[in-house]
């Protein structure tokens, strides 16, 4: 049977613009996931690695324009946000080549042998090791920052791990681009290129997951993809580690007092955050508890006005904005359920933004209105009006993991001292991994304490995907016992040449 073809598609008109690439067969996937094998060993050397991610991240600056018009072309995403997406995903490279030169994430630790400990220690020597072949499973949303040039990308590469990327089926010209931009990088750096391969199609996401070679994978989508994928590296004979995000409602609640001092600021702020991106950010606040009474009541006039001006959009795809019109034709339909400002369909291929409302009692009570919990990708939030505290707390029980979860509180403490917030706070943590005071949460920070995953189905492991720690994922430790120095890798001897940070006897040397 002839391989399917890979077709370019503008999300503007739902036309087909260009013939691609083709799917990757079974066979072309082993051979690919060998190819990438075979490289492992050019990856050891931790000078050429941050090499490969400095020149990376340069000649992602140099083909910029051609990289965002591709990405504009397949996303509709607009080329100021391409402009900022590009931007960060470049810094991604230069900040994890800085990781791999500072070495920290190694971990070592070294415990010499002491025969007065009881019983007696070994000499002990720990740090850790490449997992293997990474399989990276680009997002629809973020066709750079987290596709082929994305975070996952980036991290396995600076943790010694070759890369196989299964392209979005969104933007395949895109993903060709950028893989070609990586693959170039490579050979300027003496690198083989086949540290980095893309393939296309379902069937072949499928059998790289299942692929012997293939030592863990990051994925970034829906909660019914990447479950079925995880279940898949889970059912081998070898499980791997999966880190995928899947789903997120990101949850946002609003005191009366801070609704009472700032509601017109509160409203505009959600409307813009909800919308940002036509609503398909991960960290879009889906879900908002917010006072009933006066107070609240401003919140949603300001929050009416400002969804009301927001323009209408296009989705990434016409599956995508089927499924948004869908999805809020079913919530708008439960009993209790009103549309202040109707989200939907816009013209034949845009949607336009709006939010829906409802007494959180009704959630509190579990009334047939779990669908509300759930996340709808798009520019909708669902606002639920609380009378009182208990309200909140049995809101907040009920719901899912999340990457993120808000807390707006008054100002005019400005220390964080309005009754109730330490118990509302603690409530938010164990439902996200990212807590936010008086902010908003699209928009994630690229820096060292960043976190990036929440409990499932946020994410299916409790690592970040975000940041320097996001290295982590794709190493696993090893511990030498009594090993003659000679036979040490260079990292864990003594003398230490290659200047690591580390820990020896329970001591931190600097």
């Amino acid at each position: 049977m002839a391989a399917a073809p890979v077709w370019s598609v503008d999300p503007r008109t739902g036309k087909q613009r260009e013939h691609v690439a083709d799917e990757a067969t079974a066979e072309e996937v082993d051979l690919a996931v060998r190819r990438a094998h075979a490289a492992r060993a050019s990856l050891a050397d931790r000078a050429t690695r941050a090499a490969l991610l400095r020149t990376t991240a340069d000649l992602l600056d140099e083909a910029g324009e051609h990289v965002i018009e591709a990405a504009d072309a397949e996303t509709a995403l607009g080329p100021a946000r391409l402009t900022g997406e590009l931007a960060r995903t470049s810094a991604q490279f230069r900040a994890f080549a800085e990781a791999v030169d500072d070495g920290w994430f190694l971990d070592v630790r070294i415990d010499h042998a002491d025969a007065t400990r009881t019983p007696p220690w070994p000499d002990l020597r720990r740090y850790k090791v490449p997992l293997g072949v990474v399989a990276v499973y680009a997002a629809s949303n973020f066709p750079l920052a987290f596709s082929v040039p994305g975070g996952d990308t980036a991290s396995a590469l600076a943790a010694g791990c070759p890369v196989i990327v299964k392209a979005h089926p969104d933007h395949p010209a895109t993903s060709e681009l950028c893989a070609s931009v990586i693959r170039r990088a490579a050979a300027q750096v003496g690198l083989p290129e086949d540290v980095l391969i893309l393939v296309h199609g379902f069937e072949a996401g499928v059998a790289l997951v299942k692929h012997p070679l293939v030592a863990a994978a990051g994925f970034t989508g829906s909660v019914r993809g990447g479950r079925a994928l995880y279940d898949a590296a889970a059912a081998r004979p070898e499980p791997i580690p999966f880190h995928g995000e899947l789903g997120s409602l990101n949850p946002v609640v609003i005191t009366e007092a801070a609704a009472a001092e700032r509601a017109d600021e509160i409203g505009a702020g959600l409307a813009a955050s909800m919308s940002s991106g036509v609503g398909q950010f991960c960290t879009k606040p889906g879900f908002v508890l917010a006072p009933e009474g006066e107070a609240g009541d401003r919140l949603l006039t300001s929050l009416t006005a400002a969804v009301s001006e927001t323009e209408h959009g296009v989705m990434l795809d016409h599956r995508m904005r089927d499924a948004f019109i869908a999805g809020i034709e079913q919530r708008a339909g439960l009993d209790g359920v009103d549309a202040p400002v109707t989200p939907g369909a816009g013209s034949e291929h845009t949607v336009s933004a709006g939010f829906l409302t409802v007494a959180a009692s009704r959630l509190a009570a579990g009334d047939d209105h779990d669908l509300l919990l759930e996340e709808c990708f798009g520019p909708v939030t669902v606002v639920a009006r609380y009378t009182s505290a208990d309200e909140i707390g049995a809101v907040l029980s009920r719901l899912p993991g999340n990457l993120t979860a808000t807390l707006h509180l008054s100002q005019a403490e400005g220390d964080g001292t309005e009754p109730g917030a330490a118990g509302l706070l603690a409530s938010l943590t164990p439902l996200a991994g990212r807590v936010l005071v008086n902010g908003w949460p699209t928009g994630v920070a690229v820096a060292d304490a960043q976190q990036h995953g929440g409990p499932y189905p946020a994410t299916t492991s409790t690592s970040t995907s975000v940041g320097a720690t996001a290295v982590e994922r794709w190493l696993r430790p090893v511990s030498y016992q009594s090993t003659p120095p000679a036979l040490l890798p260079p990292e864990l001897r003594d003398e230490n040449t290659l200047g690591l940070p580390r820990r020896v006897d329970g001591a931190l040397e600097k």
